[in-house]
Parts: C-alpha cells; sequence; structure tokens
C-alpha cells in the first residue's frame, strides 16, 4: 500500500512537471506567433468565388471580371447574389483587398435603372481611381442608367453593336381616371398639402403639379450631363444639345460622340485591363456567387414580402411609380 500511494505521488508530481512546461512552450510559441502575427497583413475571407476565364502559367497576377446585369435597382437580384447594388460593391471590396488583382473589367449588360442605385455604382467606381484601374466593357446594352454608372471607370469600350447612351431621366405613372369612370369607381383623397398626391392615377396631375415633378427630372438630368461631360472631358452645352437627349446609340456612333474610348470583344477589354494594371500576363477570372454556409444562412433567413406589380410586355421589370429612373424610352409604360 505504501509503494502504490508513492506511485500515485510521483504520477502527480510528473504530471503536474509536465503541463508547466507545456505552459511555458506555449507561452513562447504564442510571443513568437504574436510578433509574426503583427507583421502579417490579413486577407479577408473572399465572398465571391473565381472562374478562371484565361489562366497564365508565369504569373500569380489577376484581373478580376465582375459582371454587372440587368435593371439597377436597390432590392433588385443581380448575377452575384440577392442584392444587386450590395453585391457589386462588396465584389469591388474583395478585389481591392486582394493584391493579387491588378485591374478591374466590370462586364456590363444593362438598359440601366434607377437614379440613385445608378449614382451608388458610379460612386463606387469613382474611388477607385488612383487605386486599381476599372475598364467597363458593354456586351449587348449599356444604356442610360449603366452609361452613368460608367463614367466612373478609367476606360469605357463596347462592341460596334452595342446600344448604349439614352442619357436622360424618366418618371413615369399611370392615368386610370377614365378607367374608374367606366366601373363607377372614384378616387378619394385626404392630403395635408396640394403637392401630396401629384402622382395620383385617379385624376388629371394639375399645372403646378406637372411643372414640380419636371423640375424633379431636370434636377437629376442636370447631374447626369454634369457627369458625363466631366468624365468624357465634353463641353456641356454640345452635350446637351447633341446626344444628351436620351437617344440610343450604336457602339460606332458612341465612339464618334467620345462616349466610349475603344470598340471591341471582351478579349480587347482583356488586353486594355492588363495594360492599364502592367500585368501583361495576368491571370483573368470572373466573380460569381459563392454558395457557402454563411450565405445560406442569409437565404434562409431572408424574408421577401408579396408586392402586387404590373408587368408589360416584353419586360421583366416593371417601373414603379414615382420613382425616378435612368432608362430608354422603350422601358417606360
Amino acid at each position: 500500500m505504501k509503494k502504490s500511494g508513492c506511485l500515485m505521488a510521483f504520477l502527480f508530481v510528473a504530471l503536474c512537471a509536465s503541463m508547466f512546461v507545456n505552459l511555458i512552450a506555449l507561452a513562447l510559441l504564442g510571443t513568437k506567433a504574436g510578433s509574426a502575427f503583427a507583421h502579417t497583413k490579413l486577407i479577408p475571407p473572399r465572398e465571391f468565388d473565381e472562374e478562371i476565364l484565361v489562366p497564365s502559367e508565369s504569373s500569380h497576377d489577376k484581373v478580376a471580371v465582375i459582371p454587372l446585369e440587368g435593371v439597377i435597382a436597390f432590392g433588385q437580384e443581380g448575377s452575384l447574389g440577392s442584392s444587386m447594388v450590395e453585391d457589386f460593391k462588396s465584389a469591388i471590396d474583395q478585389a481591392v483587398d486582394d493584391p493579387h488583382v491588378k485591374a478591374i473589367i466590370v462586364e456590363m449588360d444593362s438598359p440601366g435603372g434607377e437614379v440613385t442605385a445608378s449614382d451608388v455604382l458610379y460612386n463606387a467606381l469613382r474611388q477607385l481611381k488612383g487605386v486599381k484601374p476599372v475598364v467597363v466593357y458593354f456586351n449587348s446594352i449599356g444604356a442610360s442608367g449603366a452609361y452613368y454608372t460608367a463614367c466612373g471607370a478609367d476606360w469605357i469600350m463596347c462592341n460596334d453593336t452595342t446600344f448604349t447612351g439614352s442619357i436622360g431621366v424618366i418618371i413615369s405613372t399611370l392615368n386610370y381616371r377614365d378607367l374608374f369612370g367606366k366601373v363607377g369607381l372614384e378616387s378619394v383623397t385626404f392630403k395635408s398639402g396640394k403637392f401630396k398626391d401629384m402622382l395620383n392615377g385617379g385624376r388629371e396631375m394639375t399645372q403646378d403639379e406637372k411643372d414640380y415633378v419636371q423640375g424633379l427630372v431636370m434636377q437629376s438630368y442636370d447631374r447626369f450631363v454634369g457627369i458625363v461631360a466631366a468624365s468624357r472631358k465634353l463641353d456641356e452645352k454640345q452635350l446637351r444639345a447633341g446626344v444628351a437627349d436620351g437617344r440610343i446609340l450604336s457602339g460606332t456612333d458612341a465612339l464618334a460622340a467620345r462616349l466610349v474610348d475603344q470598340l471591341g470583344y471582351i478579349e480587347d477589354a482583356y488586353d486594355k485591363a492588363r495594360e492599364l494594371g502592367e500585368a501583361p500576363d495576368a491571370e483573368i477570372v470572373r466573380y460569381t456567387r459563392a454558395y457557402n454556409f454563411d450565405r445560406f444562412l442569409r437565404l434562409f433567413g431572408e424574408a421577401h414580402a408579396a408586392k402586387l406589380q404590373i408587368e408589360f410586355p416584353g419586360k421583366n421589370y416593371a417601373l414603379q411609380p414615382g420613382r425616378i429612373y435612368l432608362l430608354p424610352s422603350f422601358f417606360a409604360p
């Protein structure tokens, strides 16, 4: 019994000694790791996956292609995820934070969209001036709000057959007064001021209301034209008297009007981005939606309220009454 007690005491002392030595080792290791950590730049986790479009065997440099498709609007689902505007900004942040990305290509196929959403995307690109070069490439269409957004880039490209331009602002509502009369309905409104229901479709607009709405439209238009003139180094008066009347232009006409810098195909945009990024052998990667666990939880937890909207033939997006848009006229009801 005495020998067994001595053995247990010996084992206890050995265990304590081992734990003490391990704690000292961990402390020393933590000190070294902390010192190394202090000099290490953390790269945040990627929110978007990278699809390799053009591989490179001789360079770790990359050109990031960020897609922007469809009507530009808050709450609109985009090609990268469930929120077009926020996902686009997140993709820009990922490209900026990645030291291997030397240039960015925004590949657009959009007729435009809401004024504020387009302005937010324009500002996101404009903030990259002097940080990383940005090339915008329009596919089939890059008009109105999409062109507004592109003015924040360093270089704008499109195909000869691309539809672009449409420098203008539009707001619309539906007038259903006559329809109400036919079915025996009447709109009754109580309001605090004469402009509170100025887009009420159940009655004719007054001249004061028309003048007021037109003034709002012209405020946005003045900002749009000013941004185009400044970014493209064009005379604003000549721009207003010329192509800034809402017209759609082909890529060929847009180049002649100096609204774009170059005509070509997406491969030419790759070459231009490599040139501006000073990375001639850079790999071309396209950001795609990442289906990770965090995104799954976000999608699972989203609750979309049902909403009533009127669909127009040939359109997959319904203009919301009362909102100001940068869109070609054929999108108006």
